[in-house]
């Protein structure tokens, strides 16, 4: 019997590296032929179109207010003189020049109650309080004719505070009217489920200008002699209305996805249907719907825009009526959409961002 030789197995290859710069790109970018080829075609596109708007917007642009320069820079240079120009008229609107402070400081009071909103050592009893007083303080500044400041009426309001009173006013208000919908859709009573089904279907059913064309000019048709009702209003009502039909719908997915063996497990333990409702159902469908919630305060924050059909100028409409008033700047109404395209996108953006982290925090129990 011969000796046994010893051979050694040849040693195996190194695990592929899953930490890095290197493995992030093998992982996203070039995963497999089709990733590779999609992100290279990309890739050349933006090597392509990024230096060529980088010199568009500021290499070549005109920064200063200066229409001859902006005509001569037309073609290779955008011309950001127009905002150097009329960022007031499109911030404020048609709200008097020498008091446009008074919007400025009511709109950074109520900015710095909606971030203070959302961080949770603010979450007291007492912080429904303070936006009561926030709110008089707004309408106090914006409206004045008292203190010794001078009256501005709603129809002069404009701009980007009118945007954030709208959008906040409307999805503040908005959203226990969508609780109490969503919950009637799915009540026992048929007269209750019923009115609010129509109420929902009715809504959802014509589109957010129709809604609004009625409560600006339809509505007051319906009303008694001498008695009037502010269009800014009625506009917020419709916008409310309009809002909360979606919300309702999209409240009552996460109740539906609420497993109903806990619902009958509270009742075996005697809870009524509110404290069911409020200790065990509400806290997981609101939690499974964030998302969708906030994706509905997001297009209600964009849908503002369309308030200028009853001629209340807020963002995008006081732009308008800045640079179609002038026929110098007129050329240069692009660069105006982008710089509002810009505000709304730090908005959204923020919110979906806080988004995710709501999502975050609600999902903490599930990763234990």
């Amino acid at each position: 019997m011969g000796a046994l030789l010893y051979q050694p197995i040849p040693p195996r290859p190194a695990p592929a590296n899953t930490t890095g710069a290197l493995a992030w790109l093998r992982a996203n970018l070039f995963g497999d032929v089709k990733t590779g080829c999609s992100t290279l075609i990309l890739g050349g596109l933006l090597l392509w179109f990024v230096p060529q708007f980088l010199n568009w917007s500021l290499l070549q642009a005109v920064w200063v207010p200066d229409v001859k320069a902006c005509r001569a820079a037309e073609g290779f240079g955008a011309c950001w003189g127009v905002i150097a120009e009329k960022y007031r008229f499109i911030i404020f609107g048609r709200y008097p020049f020498e008091q446009q402070w008074r919007p400025l400081v009511a709109t950074v009071l109520m900015l710095t109650m909606l971030v203070a909103s959302c961080m949770r050592s603010f979450w007291k009893p007492w912080l429904a309080g303070l936006w009561v007083a926030v709110l008089i303080v707004f309408f106090t500044l914006m409206y004045g004719n008292t203190l010794g400041l001078a009256k501005v009426t709603t129809d002069r309001w404009g701009g980007l505070p009118l945007t954030i009173l709208l959008s906040t006013l409307s999805i503040v208000t908005a959203f226990p009217i969508a609780l109490v919908v969503a919950l009637g859709r799915r009540s026992n009573l048929p007269a209750i489920r019923s009115f609010c089904t129509l109420y929902v279907e009715l809504i959802r059913g014509v589109p957010l200008i129709s809604v609004l064309f009625m409560a600006s000019f339809m509505f007051p048709l319906f009303m008694p002699p001498g008695l009037t009702i502010d269009v800014l209003i009625r506009v917020l009502v419709g916008l409310t209305l309009f809002t909360a039909a979606y919300l309702a719908e999209v409240i009552r997915g996460g109740l539906q996805a609420v497993p109903k063996g806990q619902i009958e497990a509270a009742a075996t333990l005697g809870l009524s249907y509110w404290q069911t409702q409020r200790k065990i159902v509400l806290p997981q469908a609101l939690a499974m719907v964030v998302p969708s919630i906030v994706n509905s305060f997001i297009s209600t924050f964009k849908d503002t825009s369309l308030v200028s059909i009853v001629s209340l100028y807020e963002l995008t409409g006081a732009l308008d009526m800045a640079i179609n008033a002038d026929a110098n700047w007129k050329p240069f109404k692009f660069q105006g959409y982008l710089f509002i395209a810009i505000i709304y996108f730090i908005f959204c953006f923020s919110m979906s961002r806080y988004s995710q982290w709501v999502e975050k925090q609600v999902n903490k129990s599930k990763l234990r």
